[in-house]
């Protein structure tokens, strides 16, 4: 059974850069697999990606021998348990803010006895070279399992979150994060704020032992947030790229783009 190269960086120390695919394009993910991301996450929680055109975009990307991820559209069990069992090398669980909700992440992704998984699905081993057989054997091993800290009240719980069993990731979204710090008025947070959060997530993760992501806008923060430790980082997405050079070219030729499309 193929092994989950990203799982086991992430546990060696290193850090492991991949990218967002929200376009729900097949022959993008084809490409971009080829790139040398180390993995890269279908976003079914934004787009409009449905689950047969996400299946086939995990096939795309596990048969370039890169890490295909999803993000679920919400910490649901059937949510998480179709990802997987659609061939997905692991998940990405949006808005974990309770300890509870933690467990029940890491349960949904795990057979038992160590967790709540159900035994189904077909195209699963395909993604890992594997029978079915060995799939079920050795699954809870490779499946990567990715908690998003993106509330302040994420924040406020971290050391209980981060310390629960069976996570190898937490991965900041950082425009939620300052959405939930926002004061009554909608005052956005101070920039000293948010990197106090930022802090506080890093430090809590290497207290307690996971891998800390983050999400960025460029290859130089991506640079710089390794220096700091960060480990599990994504760098924009297809759309964002796509749209930047789009935006590049249009302004260095001198021809006038519309405010829409600078995304």
């Amino acid at each position: 059974m193929r092994s989950n190269p990203v799982k086991q960086a992430l546990k060696a120390g290193q850090p492991q850069v991949g990218t967002w695919l929200s376009l729900g394009s097949i022959t993008a993910s084809r490409f971009l697999a080829r790139a040398g991301f180390a993995w890269l996450t279908v976003d079914i929680e934004h787009s409009l990606v449905d689950w047969e055109t996400a299946t086939h975009m995990f096939a795309s990307i596990a048969d370039a021998g890169c890490v295909a991820l999803a993000r679920v559209p919400s910490n649901r069990h059937d949510h998480i348990k179709r990802v997987l069992d659609n061939g997905a090398h692991g998940v990405v669980v949006p808005m974990v803010n309770t300890v509870e909700e933690a467990e029940a992440a890491v349960s949904a992704c795990l057979y038992p006895p160590t967790g709540t998984r159900s035994v189904g699905g077909s195209v699963h081993s395909l993604n890992f070279q594997a029978t079915p057989k060995d799939y079920f054997a050795r699954a809870n091993s490779e499946i990567l399992v990715v908690l998003q800290c993106e509330h302040i009240m994420a924040v406020e719980n971290a050391e209980r979150i981060f310390a629960v069993p069976g996570i190898d990731a937490i991965f900041v979204g950082p425009n939620d994060l300052a959405a939930s710090m926002r004061s009554k008025d909608g005052t956005p947070p101070s920039a000293e704020a948010t990197a106090q959060a930022m802090k506080h997530i890093l430090a809590t993760c290497k207290k307690v032992g996971v891998a800390a992501g983050v999400h960025c806008f460029s290859a130089d923060e991506v640079v710089a947030r390794i220096e700091e430790g960060w480990q599990f980082l994504a760098i924009n997405s297809e759309l964002r790229m796509m749209m930047d050079s789009a935006n590049e070219v249009i302004r260095r030729v001198g021809l006038k783009g519309t405010e829409s499309a600078k995304y």
